[in-house]
């Protein structure tokens, strides 16, 4: 007998968003949603209440990483067993009780020369990549540093070297796979009789057994502690930018390299430079009379002081550079530049002798000795006109 199932609406359609809705918005549609059809709010409803189950039903799947991963690759059979099992968790097993669906598919291209490939559970295995952040200051960054990091890993146990068991103890090899962690198992199916594999009950597919566990590590073969790492920050570092540590990372599986360490590195704000890049700018403040009459200055650079020689005349926002005199590139030996920009102060505080010599200096002065501001003049003028 066939028994015909009704079409299950999609579960994103359902909530109202994307397939690469964040968890975020899976929430937010959930709540607005659930909200909405509450029963409270519709009593003897059928209709909102179909739709209370049908919403709480989609977002429990699409709330659940392991779910909707399954769902996003099998749809509904994936996650409802009454759509045959589950692909993601146990097949088609509900196919006509002929077993994994997945394994009669993996048995009929594997004769081909295809199938799955069955991991060794004993082979070495890169441990994971771990992250740590540091926080430096502006001259730092520009000089490079050797700083400390703090970090907490996965390390090889120091008690069992890794192997899980107890010391004077050693795991032996599961009889029941042979260190494979997977077992073949036949089946009758409507195609005929078909090897299936199946993860082996008797060592959970580890391929070995520990009789004996280490105490340290609960046979893990690893623990997780605390460590440092002394590394070395290259100069001109920016904020924001990863340090990759190779090999400071997790401890391997099984005798496997260690994972990465990935430190990223935060530059705190410098009260006096600003990064542009690898060129650094300075704001400084210059008199009526040294921009006027020329001066002497002396600039602050990331490699020390600096003289230079501001011509007469100069005007507020003009920008000087000083060549090479920013950040060190990364990885090379050339720098950026180094710019200033100037800004006239204009002074406060005068006195009655102050404000009169500077009423006769500014009465000796004309349009001429105006430049920009004549020319200003003149286009208002035009505008007028």
């Amino acid at each position: 007998m066939v028994i015909l199932m009704a079409e299950k609406r999609d579960y994103y359609e359902v909530l109202g968003v994307s397939r690469g809705a964040s968890d975020d918005e899976l929430k937010k549609a959930y709540r607005k949603l659930a909200k909405q059809y509450h029963p409270d709010l519709h009593p003897n409803d059928k209709e909102a209440e179909a739709k209370f189950k049908e919403v709480n039903e989609a977002y429990e799947v699409l709330s659940d990483s392991d779910k909707r991963a399954k769902y996003d690759q099998f749809g509904h059979a994936g996650v409802d067993p009454s759509y045959g099992g589950g692909a993601g968790a146990g097949g088609f097993g509900g196919f006509g009780g002929f077993g994994d669906m997945g394994d009669i598919f993996d048995s009929i291209f594997g004769s081909f020369g295809g199938g799955r490939a069955s991991a060794n559970p004993n082979a070495p295995r890169r441990g994971q990549d771990i992250r740590a952040s540091v926080t430096i200051d502006f001259m730092e960054a520009c000089k490079g540093k050797k700083i400390e990091v703090r970090m907490n890993r996965m390390e090889r146990c120091p008690d069992c070297g890794g192997s899980g068991a107890k010391p004077g103890t050693s795991a032996k090899t599961c009889p029941d796979c042979g260190g494979r962690g997977q077992v073949n198992v036949q089946q009758r199916t409507p195609f005929g009789s078909i090897t299936s594999t199946r993860v082996c009950s008797r060592c959970s597919g580890q391929g070995k057994i520990i009789d004996s566990p280490c105490p340290r590590c609960s046979g893990q073969g690893r623990t997780r502690s605390s460590a440092k790492r002394e590394i070395e920050i290259p100069a001109g570092i920016d904020n924001g930018q990863t340090l990759r540590v190779a090999g400071a990372g997790d401890a391997g599986i099984n005798g496997g390299p260690n994972g990465d360490l990935n430190v990223t590195v935060s530059v705190r704000r410098d009260s006096v430079f600003e990064r542009d890049g690898f060129d650094v700018w300075t704001e400084i403040p210059l008199t009526f009379a040294q921009v006027t009459l020329g001066d002497e200055i002396t600039v602050p650079t990331v490699d020390g002081k600096v003289r230079y020689t501001v011509p007469a005349g100069t005007q507020t926002g003009t920008v000087f550079r000083l060549r090479g005199k920013g950040i060190k590139k990364l990885n090379r030996s050339d720098k950026g530049d180094h710019y200033v920009r100037v800004v006239v102060e204009t002074p406060k505080g005068l006195n009655k002798e102050m404000i009169r010599r500077l009423n006769e200096f500014d009465n000796m002065l004309s349009e001429k000795n105006y430049a920009k501001r004549q020319s200003f003049l003149s286009k208002i003028r035009e505008r007028l006109m």
